[in-house]
């Protein structure tokens, strides 16, 4: 017996929302009549369906052909996945005790319908015999990628395994499942538990930007009159920047990276290892002798090699430029008559000032310009005069949460595209980060089905109705999810699989992170970055202050990201014995490639989400620099034009990267868009860090 709510009798049958046709604007989700009880039901019902639909198909008495097989297996699972996209959708930005509950039920569960179906001899007997044809079928291309990565998707899920392997993979498949809804629920649990109250004393520094956003925060945690720093990293960075009291820098940032690392109920020190064993012994199972040669195998990047090549070319010139920077920093604290070593806590606060020296520019100048509404509006803009799209906000769609927001999208022609939601704001009911997501993807199987996306962000509220201030690395964000919005938005191909951000991890962040350079063009600030209070225009004087300071600080940057990824890289080439105590082993990996002790990784393993949640990103955190190389090398494309709007530039940016989902392969893609592959010294220009200064 579960130990999950049951649910009572509205929650079956036809009372359950869920199990309904939605008549709601563009057959959204009704989230007004959707309560945690109805989930249980109808993803019983919708497992129950899918199954039977999956029985049919291995069944099926005819010859196997592309329409009965796999065509059949695009179309099958359709509430299966209505439901689950609703559900995880609140799990992660809008979440209540009684939906986490139901996710540890919901998690084995899904396990247990997933694994008979991706290692059915019958029906993998029916994709393979398609794929050893497969040149003599007369597919498209689009059809022959889909057959290839469904022959390949089986293949890496077992489907090929005698019965006591498949016996043991479907095991380990179900535990590793419950590990990560266990490490993702521990971070959120520490989160939500820790915050710091100021008083009045403990203000110094703090711009009224930040204080108007910690007090709306302590309101939203029922303190009202209060003001709280929490643990989402914009209210981390901003009072780690900002406080001149370093005894609450030092506080603050020990809880941010102690997170999931507390020796209490939400650790999650010895979820890793066991992690780390049964990927191991999964990849295995299917011939690799680590889960990472397992995990490159089906990439870009194709190698480990090759990941941490690139990773150890950026890393030389950024921890040398993060040393000079520490000894400038140091400079800074002696020169204030400070009688102490900088220390991870420190670096933000002397930093600032330092590029204030240096640049003449800090964060909290420009963010009364960088408003939310005034960056949401640059981002549309973009997407309009590079693609054609036009925004129209709409009340009339029902979402999660108050905060949220609903927009039409229309394409160039005046047609329906899809729908995008925003989600902005942090709240306690919401895990760390940011993300994009979907609650319908594009498809042209059954009909035109237009995209439902959500992008989700944990900005700071402004308070006492001020508009929210994004930092210069909030905007960035905001633009970075939108562009992976656009990945989803844009898509423009025929199969659910292949759909949108359907892509290689490291190609997904390429339409994200190349969508950023539009956010710090002097035309896009000059038009969207106004003042808050005044509507004045950044002036240019500021302007170029921003513009010439973004290098700054860049070692750092790049520092606590490459350590990240690289341990990442470690964790899952080394044997999983090697991770008994994840605290040693991280020190030892850090000490190997002389991580500063002054900076900390962007991601510490207790709540390295990205890997331990599920294995989305696992042996892949290198991709955003992957793609980094590319976004680089792709909006040199548009600079070299002398236009970083030229049309026909970005009629190539969407035919082959945006629109194109996974339909192809990503290498491919890319050169037809840029006619040859990408040069990885455009990432290192990017950073500045084609000649790093020597540490003294």
């Amino acid at each position: 017996m579960s130990d999950t709510p049951q649910s009572p009798p509205s929650a079956t049958g036809p009372d359950n929302p869920l199990l309904k046709a939605w008549q709601t604007p563009f057959q959204t989700p009704p989230f007004g009549e959707i309560a945690p009880e109805h989930f249980l039901p109808a993803f019983e019902q919708a497992f129950a369906d899918h199954a039977a639909e999956v029985a049919a198909i291995a069944h099926d008495p005819s010859a196997p052909d592309f329409a009965n097989t796999i065509t059949a297996l695009e179309r099958s699972g359709k509430l299966l996945t209505k439901v689950s996209a609703v559900f995880y959708d609140l799990v992660s930005a809008h979440s209540n005790p009684a939906l986490l509950e139901i996710d540890k039920d919901v998690t084995l569960r899904m396990a247990r319908h997933w694994n008979p179906i991706m290692m059915n001899a019958v029906l993998f007997g029916r994709i393979a015999q398609l794929h050893q044809n497969r040149a003599s079928l007369g597919l498209t291309g689009e059809q022959l990628r889909l057959l290839e990565r469904t022959y390949i998707h089986f293949h890496r899920a077992g489907a090929g395994l005698d019965e006591a392997a498949k016996a043991r993979m479907a095991e380990i498949n179900e535990r590793l499942a419950q590990l990560g809804t266990t490490f993702s629920h521990n971070l959120l649990g520490d989160e939500q538990a820790w915050f710091l109250e100021l008083g009045e004393d403990d203000l110094d520094g703090l711009p009224d930007s930040f204080v108007a956003a910690a007090r709306a925060a302590a309101e939203e945690r029922g303190l009202a009159g209060k003001a709280v720093v929490t643990t989402s990293r914009s209210s981390v960075e901003s009072f780690l920047k900002s406080s001149r009291r370093r005894d609450l820098r030092e506080k603050v940032y020990k809880a941010f990276t102690a997170r999931g690392d507390n020796g209490n109920a939400h650790d999650n020190n010895a979820v890793i290892p066991e992690v780390l064993a049964l990927r191991e012994e999964r990849a295995k199972l299917l011939g690799y002798p680590t889960f990472a040669a397992y995990r490159f195998e089906d990439s870009m990047a194709r190698t480990p090699e090759a990941a941490r090549n690139l990773l150890e070319r950026v890393w030389k010139p950024a921890r040398e430029r993060a040393l000079a920077d520490r000894d400038a920093l140091q400079g800074l604290i002696t020169e204030e008559g400070g009688n102490f070593t900088l220390a991870p806590w420190d670096w933000r606060y002397y930093a600032e000032k330092l590029r204030q020296i240096r640049a003449d520019f800090d964060d909290d100048a420009i963010k009364p310009y960088l408003t939310l509404e005034g960056m949401i509006a640059a981002a549309f803009d973009c997407a309009h005069r590079l693609f054609g799209l036009t925004f129209s906000e709409r009340k009339d769609i029902p979402v999660w949460h108050p905060d949220v927001r609903v927009w039409e999208v229309r394409d160039a022609a005046g047609g329906h595209q899809a729908l995008f939601y925003g989600d902005y704001f942090a709240r306690a009911s919401k895990r760390s980060g940011a993300w994009m997501t979907s609650l319908r993807d594009q498809q042209k199987l059954d009909g035109d089905v237009a995209p439902l996306v959500i992008n989700v962000c944990n900005f700071a509220k402004g308070a006492d109705g001020q508009p929210a201030q994004l930092s210069p690395d909030d905007a960035r964000t905001l633009f970075h999810e939108f562009g992976h919005g656009l990945h989803g938005m844009l898509s423009n191909v025929t199969y659910p699989s292949l759909s949108g951000t359907s892509v290689f991890t490291d190609f997904v962040e390429l339409p994200s992170q190349l969508y950023e350079h539009w956010q710090e063009q002097p035309q896009v600030l000059r038009q969207y970055a106004r003042h808050y209070q005044t509507g004045e225009p950044l002036p240019d004087d500021l302007l170029k202050r921003f513009l010439a300071a973004r290098q700054f600080n860049q070692g750092f940057a790049t520092v606590e990201f490459v350590a990240s990824a690289l341990l990442d890289l470690e964790f899952h080439s080394q044997p999983a014995s090697a991770v008994r105590d994840v605290g040693a082993f991280e020190r030892a990996e850090l000490e190997k490639i002389g991580m500063p002790a002054e900076i900390a990784m962007r991601h510490r393993p207790t709540q390295f989400g990205h890997i331990f949640s599920g294995d989305h990103y696992a042996a892949g955190y290198y991709s955003y620099m992957w793609s980094e190389v590319m976004d680089a090398d792709a909006f040199g494309a548009f600079e070299e034009a002398g236009d970083i709007f030229d049309p026909a530039i970005a009629k190539r940016l969407h035919d082959d990267i945006y629109s194109s989902g996974g339909s192809r392969d990503p290498e491919e893609a890319y050169v037809a868009f840029r006619g040859r592959k990408p040069e990885a010294d455009a990432l290192l220009r990017r950073r500045g860090l084609l000649e790093a200064p020597k540490a003294a």
